[in-house]
Order: C-alpha cells, then sequence, then structure tokens
C-alpha cells in the first residue's frame, strides 16, 4: 500500500512493464548461496508444479555449500528426488536452445542418453523461438505459483558462491577447478506477482514446444475441495528467507525480440529510460555489461544537468577471453568515455570490486543487473545494460517502487548500504553513517578504503578508433540481424512471402507454397562475413597480447614446418569434420591449408575437407531418429523441411550458398528425409565453392603479406570478387531457369521422414 499522498507510479502497463502485480512478501537475495538455499527450501514445499527457464542448466550444480555435507546436494539428483516422492509433482525445465559454440562449457542435452536422465515427471525441452543472434536469458523459478524466483543467477555451475567472495574457498570449483569469485542478486516474490512469473513462464513453454501448460489451481480442481483448501494454507515461501517489503506492488518488465508474428516488446528499456530521468539524487548500477546506447545518452544527458544526481557504477574489472575483452569491453570502454566527457560536474564513478589474493588474470565476476534510484525504486531483473537485452534477447526483470512508504524507503537504502558493504569489506551500518555524513555515495567510497579489499577506479581505459568501434558494435546488436530477402529463396515470390514492417521476410505457410525457388541475388551476407572476419583478425593482431606471437615470418614458418609432416594434410582434411558440428570458422583451417600447402593444394583439401563433414552429417541425419532431428532442427526449421523434400539439388545448393541454419543441422536434414546422397553433395559442393575459393584467395594473399607487405596482389583479390560476383549471378540465373523448368533439373519428391 503506498503512502498518503504518494507520487505517482513509474509503472505503464503495455508500455514500460507487462503487468503490476501485488506481492505478499519479497526478498533481495545477494549472491548465489543465498538464492541456491532459500530455491531449495521453496522447492521442497512444492505440491504441484516447479517451472525453471534460464539462459544454461546443469544438473551437476551443486545448491548448498557451506558445510561439507551439503555439497553432495546436486541440482539433477534433487529434481529427481522430488518427482520420486510426489506423484502430483511435475517439474518444468526450459533453457535456451544454444550454438554448438557455447556446448563447450554447458551439459549434454538429456535427451542424448548421456549423462542426467530426468524423472518422468522432470519434462526437461530447449527454447529455439529466439531470431538469429538471440538468446533466451529470462532465469525464472516459480513453485506452485506461490512463490517465485527472478534476477540473473542461472541454476547452473559456477554460479555459487557466499558474500565474502573469499579469495579462496574449497567449495567454488567445478570438476576440481577453482573459479572466481562470482556476485549476483535475485528477487524472491510470493503471491500474485509470482502467478505473473507463472503465467509468463507457461506462455513461455507454449510458444517453445507447442503443449499448453494448466496453472497449479487449475490442476487441484480434480482433487477433493478439503484437500484443495488444505494445500492452498501451505505457504511456499522459505521459512528462513526474512522478507524484506510486504504488501508491496512489483512491475515485471519484459524484453521479447521481434520474430514472425511477434512485434517484440521492449518494456525494459523504457523502464530503464524512465527510472533515469526520475532520479533526483542517486543512481546505483550493477551489471555484467555496459554497452547500451540509449541508456548511456539518458545518463549522459543527466550528467550535464547542473543539479542531476550522481550515478555510480559497479562492473567486473576483466572480461572472459579475449574476445568478449575486444567487443564487449572495448564498447564499454567506449560508453565509459563517453559519460566522463558529459560529467561537467564531477558526479560519475565507475568502479570495480577488488579483492587482495585473486590469481593473476581472475577477478570478481560481477553478473547482478540491477538498479536503484534515490531511496525510492529497486530493479532486479536479467537485463544486462546492453543493446541486446534491450530488443534482442527475451529478458525479464522485477521492479518495486517505494511511492512514499517510508518501510520500502529503508529496505532499498539498506540493500545499496549492504551491496556496497560487500565490496568495501565494511559493516552496513558503516556504510550508511558515511553515506549520512559526506552527503553522497562517491566520498563515502573514498572515505572507506582499504588496501585488501576495496573498489577501484575503473582506469587505463585506451583509446579506440572510431572505425574498429563500428565493426565491434555488430557483437552487440539490439535488434535481429536483417536478414530481408533470404527466406525468399524458397518463396515464389508472391504474396505468400510476406515481409513486416522492418523488411524481414518470412514465409507464412510452407503447405500453400507453390514450386517456384526464387533466390534472393547475390550473397552479400557472406561477403561482409568475410570482411568483418578480416577486420576482426587483424584487430585481435593488433590490439590483444596475440600480436607479439603472431609474426608472419613466425606464422607462416610455422605452418609450412608443421605441413611438411605426411600425417597433417591427412588430420588438415578430417579437422572440417568437428570444425563444422562445433560451429568452429572453417575458413580459419582453409587459412593454415593455404599457408603450409599454397593456393591450389590448399583449396583441394579445405573442398574435400568440407564434403566429408557434410557427408558426416547426411549419415549421422540417416541414422538419428526422426523425433531427435526434429529436436535437433527445431520448429523454425520445419519450413526448410518442406522445401527440401521437394527441391533436392536445388535447394540444397540455395541453403549452402545462403545458409539458415548451422551447416550440420543441414546436413543431419537432409540424411533424415532421404536425400539423394549425390544430390545432397553437389548442392553442398557448389553451394559452398564460392566462399571457399574466396577464402583460398585471401588466404593466399595473407600469406603473402605475411612474408611481404609489398608482394600483396590487389589485381587478383579484385579478380575473385569479381569472380564471386559473376559466379553467384550465374548461379542464380541457374536458380531461376530451374524454378521454372523443374522437370530439366530432377525436381522431384522424396520420402517423408
Amino acid at each position: 500500500m503506498s503512502a498518503p499522498h504518494a507520487p505517482a507510479s513509474l509503472f505503464q502497463p503495455g508500455r514500460n512493464c507487462w503487468r503490476v502485480e501485488k506481492a505478499q512478501r519479497a526478498a533481495f537475495l545477494v549472491d548465489g548461496d543465498n538464492y541456491f538455499r532459500a530455491f531449495v527450501e521453496a522447492a521442497r514445499k512444492a505440491k504441484r508444479s516447479i517451472l525453471i527457464t534460464g539462459w544454461d542448466f546443469h544438473s551437476r550444480t551443486r545448491l548448498m555449500c557451506r558445510h561439507a555435507d551439503d555439497c553432495e546436494l546436486e541440482l539433477g539428483d534433487f529434481l529427481n528426488d522430488l518427482a520420486r516422492r510426489n506423484r502430483h509433482l511435475h517439474i518444468h525445465v526450459l533453457i535456451w536452445d544454444y550454438p554448438m559454440i557455447f556446448g563447450l562449457d554447458r551439459e549434454w542435452a538429456p535427451f542424448y542418453g548421456l549423462g542426467w536422465q530426468p524423472h518422468r515427471r522432470v519434462h526437461f525441452r530447449y527454447d529455439n523461438t529466439h531470431p538469429i543472434g538471440g538468446s533466451h536469458h529470462q532465469k525464472i523459478v516459480v513453485i506452485d505459483d506461490a512463490v517465485a524466483f527472478n534476477g540473473g543467477i542461472d541454476l547452473t555451475c559456477r554460479r555459487w558462491d557466499t558474500n565474502e567472495h573469499s579469495p579462496e574457498n574449497q567449495h567454488r570449483h567445478l570438476k576440481g577447478t577453482a573459479y572466481p569469485p562470482f556476485h549476483d542478486l535475485m528477487m524472491a516474490v510470493e503471491g500474485d506477482a509470482a502467478r505473473a512469473l507463472g503465467d509468463l513462464v507457461r506462455e513461455r513453454w507454449r510458444r517453445a514446444t507447442g503443449e499448453v501448460l494448466q496453472p497449479p489451481a487449475a490442476q487441484r480442481r480434480v482433487f477433493r475441495r478439503r484437500a484443495a483448501a488444505e494445500e492452498m494454507k501451505t505457504s511456499r515461501w522459505p521459512q528462513s528467507l526474512v522478507a524484506n517489503v510486504t504488501d508491496v506492488a512489483v512491475g515485471i518488465a519484459r524484453t521479447e525480440p521481434a520474430i514472425n508474428d511477434n512485434d517484440g516488446v521492449k518494456e525494459i528499456e523504457a523502464l530503464y529510460l524512465d527510472m533515469v530521468a526520475a532520479a533526483k539524487h542517486s543512481i546505483y548500477i550493477e551489471n555484467q555489461y555496459f554497452t547500451a546506447d540509449k541508456i548511456g545518452d539518458a545518463l549522459a544527458a543527466r550528467l550535464a544537468e547542473p543539479d542531476g544526481p550522481e550515478i555510480i557504477v559497479v562492473l567486473r574489472e576483466l572480461s572472459h577471453g579475449w574476445l568478449e575483452e575486444l567487443t564487449m569491453q572495448t564498447l564499454r570502454t567506449r560508453l565509459v568515455q563517453k559519460l566522463r566527457a558529459a560529467d561537467r560536474y564531477k558526479r560519475f564513478r565507475a568502479f570495480y570490486p577488488f579483492i587482495a589474493g585473486l590469481k593473476e588474470g581472475t577477478c570478481i565476476d560481477v553478473h547482478s543487473k540491477m538498479m536503484v534510484i534515490d531511496d525510492d525504486i529497486v530493479r532486479i531483473g536479467s537485463a544486462n545494460l546492453a543493446n541486446r537485452s534491450m530488443g534482442l534477447d527475451t529478458e525479464c526483470d522485477l521492479t518495486i517502487e517505494a511511492r512514499g512508504r517510508k518501510d520500502v524507503q529503508q529496505q532499498i537504502r539498506e540493500l545499496r548500504s549492504l551491496l556496497l558493504a560487500e565490496h568495501l569489506g565494511f559493516e552496513v551500518t558503516q556504510v550508511g553513517e558515511a553515506i549520512a555524513a559526506t552527503g553522497n555515495m562517491r566520498d563515502a567510497i573514498d572515505r572507506l578504503q582499504r588496501d585488501d579489499r576495496t573498489l577501484k577506479p575503473l582506469t587505463d581505459l585506451p583509446q579506440i578508433p572510431e572505425t574498429l568501434l563500428n565493426v565491434i558494435s555488430v557483437a552487440d546488436p539490439e535488434k535481429p540481424v536483417e536478414l530481408s530477402g533470404l527466406a525468399q529463396i524458397f518463396s515464389s515470390g508472391d504474396e505468400s512471402s510476406m515481409a513486416d514492417q522492418h523488411g524481414r521476410a518470412f514465409i507464412t505457410d510452407t503447405s500453400e507454397q507453390p514450386d517456384e525457388l526464387v533466390p534472393t541475388g547475390p550473397s552479400w551476407g557472406k561477403l561482409a562475413a568475410i570482411a568483418v572476419g578480416l577486420i576482426a583478425l587483424t584487430a585481435v593482431w593488433q590490439f590483444t597480447p596475440l600480436a607479439e606471437y603472431l609474426d608472419g615470418n613466425r606464422i607462416t614458418g610455422w605452418a609450412r614446418e608443421v605441413g611438411k609432416t605426411w600425417w597433417v594434410p591427412l588430420l588438415t582434411l578430417l579437422a572440417y569434420t568437428p570444425a563444422s558440428y562445433v560451429m568452429f570458422p572453417r575458413p580459419l583451417i582453409t587459412l593454415f591449408a593455404v599457408i603450409a600447402y599454397g593456393p591450389i593444394w590448399g583449396f583441394i583439401i579445405a573442398m574435400s575437407g568440407i564434403q566429408v563433414a557434410a557427408w558426416t552429417t547426411y549419415v549421422a541425419g540417416k541414422r538419428l531418429e526422426p523425433g531427435t532431428v526434429r529436436r535437433m532442427a527445431g520448429a523454425k526449421l520445419d519450413k526448410i523441411l518442406q522445401v527440401l523434400r521437394r527441391r533436392g539439388l536445388l535447394a540444397m545448393t540455395a541453403l549452402r550458398l545462403v545458409p539458415l541454419a548451422p551447416f550440420a543441422v543441414e546436413g543431419v536434414v537432409a540424411g533424415a528425409i532421404r536425400m539423394r546422397m549425390w544430390e545432397f553433395l553437389l548442392g553442398t559442393a557448389i553451394g559452398i565453392l564460392p566462399g571457399t575459393l574466396t577464402s583460398t584467395v585471401f588466404g593466399d594473399q595473407l600469406s603473402a603479406w605475411l612474408d611481404d607487405p609489398a608482394r600483396i596482389n590487389y589485381w587478383a583479390i579484385a579478380f575473385v570478387l569479381f569472380l564471386l560476383g559473376g559466379a553467384t549471378w550465374y548461379v542464380r540465373r541457374w536458380l531461376l531457369s530451374s524454378a521454372a523448368n523443374p522437370s530439366r533439373h530432377g525436381v522431384r519428391d522424396t520420402r517423408p521422414v
């Protein structure tokens, strides 16, 4: 309940939030140890339903590790045991259907017959309804629609840690390897707010699987009223969890990308902008990333005001690997520099938490996604302050407003002090007193400095060339990659192929599509990808520690020396097969082959290796069960399946020219529908020929440049680009001709799966 004469709410359902629902109780959970314990306690009280959705899930996640006995409790066994003990309980787990390149740190899917096997009432599914480049990023758990958790922590490995974030913790390890301290937040809610999150997860489940889940209230109707009434009386709230606030309205904001008939939702971005505009005194931010352009512009505008709020941002010091350092950390540098330039009145500070004793090259991993405005608004969720979280990924944030309530203001203020105390190594009361004495957070942080544990300012930010920044920006898009016209490869070119207001083409119903295949023209996307790849490779050499190891003579000398070994050419050829399955860039293998064996043999090895890789995917598709193929391919390939059944060689050529799915997936699908092997291999050869030829010529010229920059032949580069354009034009004409005269080109139906 809001206080008398309370200020107006920021929440505007339909614009900056989805729904506003009452929470009987709400609590702020800081770090994985507190969250996992609360989750275990609530899950043990579940009667009908546990809904879990996330970016990742790992059955071997250890849930409680303060004591040695606790560490035996693993997530997969815990869920199976809950299902065995209660025959009325159903557990639904929905996670992102990630690209194979992310699979190195993930668990094998249960339906492959390896590793964890869920109980028959533990239903495990993947969500592949996101657009190309997007991901399912919500992290939600709902218990009987009575209690729910939402925030930044997935039920997976490398998330558990205590508030101490000590450099050495015997329980903070995975498969015997220690991982750095990890910091994040969740929010627990009870009542209508939890029920709304249940509705959200059930809707995502329906979109991903086509199955409709009934809410627990509907399930209870089949049981006796007395038993249902008794069940309702039982609270699912974790008994050990102390509520921070009670009887408070919770705003639920989402991001959903525009795809198919969904126009997309950008409530999260709208609410962020409204919160920044509403700040009077202070904005406190903790986030994994800090690259969102529109949020950065809004913060810069507030810093330019003479009486605007102070802005404190807590980020992590380092990135996860050189690729993230090159992309997201570089974009973060640009935004921090922009805000410092706008900070005329010295109210902006960017920090990272430091603790002495950490292994070199590691840091406290700040994974939070939270914001506090004055003492009046607190927001915890899954959305990073990154462009992709504003429009490309699925996200969910929870926000609470004080609206004049002193008790809520006190809890928001204490949460902010608690977080600063954790980072600075002081007591919560000491932080609160320092802020009260100095009148702001930045001076309080300066006053509470320690050598062994503190917040350190982000410094030594390098100057990044604008050209490089523009290229790197593709790593953090706000909307789906524009694939205008790609789907028209399989359409008739008439009104049955619909385009949305953004120019993205979609096929609405393949069962009603005519048989004509209309190609869209040259594969400029491949050319752009090659150019971006070469620029990115150059950037790696120029702006990472690899530069000292990537001396031209060293590279070419090593490749040619290794290539002299008799079995290396065969190994290079075979390397294309695993590379195709894990989405490793095949042009890099081609580059090695060209440097080691010259352009002619390099080209032969590349074409042969790709054909071998394609053959293995085809054979796998013929042997896999149809259900497994369907799960691997996903619903978004249904339309391509229908076309491949009728199109054979032409469709395979078009798929390889402009791939609409990973290389391995296309091969598995082709094998599953029993496409003729010669059509499959010939279509693959024709489709990959332009890209492989381009990679070969560019590789040869790169080899020449590494030996001697003066040897590079610009005429050869121009010629291959001309040849590529001409070949693409010819293939397009050929496809058009084939579509007009299908009987002349062997177009036929193949047997169904």
